[in-house]
């Protein structure tokens, strides 16, 4: 299993590249965002690790740039800013989850064990995931409804990719902040409400019968009959 760890500090790489080893990733790392762009344009990664306080760029704009090149390998994103904004804007921008600094070492590897689970469990069961007229493709990252290409960012397009997973069952906030936000607490935020509010302005278009359904002071449910 092969993994890029992005990261500047001497420190955190030499801490983290033995028990990653150990756990049998094999690492490459890169101190700055032009190091890692050179990397990712070499070798396919399984995952990779990001810190945002890059020397020579933020480590949004560097996952940005690797999504625009067509690298979808889920991302583990490492960073020092704990407000709720920035961990929704990084999970937003194109990360996959986000621990904050300092950080327990068990915690990052399980986070890793889970993102190359689900990355796996995608490719093995499916490369496109079908609710009705709801067409999921995981290999563009991409959605569309009937012939409709629906213009996702690439959070809508995992929260879209859970609801979906779960069609037909009741899903409630505080999964959806777990799982997709990577939220092990309930902070007072309105973001899921936000965000499927934008999601159902763009699946459930005038025209179309409706798919995303709020069950008020419970959650949501995705149509699927």
């Amino acid at each position: 299993m092969r993994l890029l760890l992005v990261e500047d500090e001497p420190e955190i790489q030499r801490f983290l590249k033995q028990p990653l080893a150990s756990a049998g990733y094999e690492v490459d790392a890169a101190a700055d965002g032009q190091a890692a762009i050179q990397l990712a344009s070499e070798r396919q990664y399984d995952v990779l690790i990001v810190d945002l306080g890059l020397p020579d760029q933020d480590g949004i704009d560097l996952i940005l740039q690797l999504r625009r090149s067509g690298v979808s390998s889920p991302v583990l994103i490492l960073s020092a800013r704990r407000s709720v904004d920035d961990r929704v804007r990084g999970l937003e921008q194109g990360g996959d989850d986000y621990l904050t600094k300092p950080f327990a070492l068990a915690e990052l590897l399980a986070r890793l064990r889970n993102l190359v689970r689900r990355n796996v469990a995608t490719s093995d069961d499916a490369t496109r995931l079908r609710v009705l007229d709801l067409e999921l493709d995981f290999i563009s990252r991409k959605a569309s409804r009937g012939d409709e290409v629906l213009n996702l960012s690439p959070h809508e397009f995992v929260l879209l990719t859970y609801l979906c997973r779960h069609a037909g069952r009741v899903v409630t906030r505080s999964m959806l902040l777990s799982e997709v936000w990577g939220m092990r607490i309930q902070p007072n935020t309105n973001v899921v409400d936000v965000h499927i509010y934008r999601l159902r302005g763009k699946v459930d278009t005038e025209g179309r019968e409706p798919l995303i359904r709020t069950l008020r002071g419970i959650g949501y449910v995705l149509k699927d009959r």
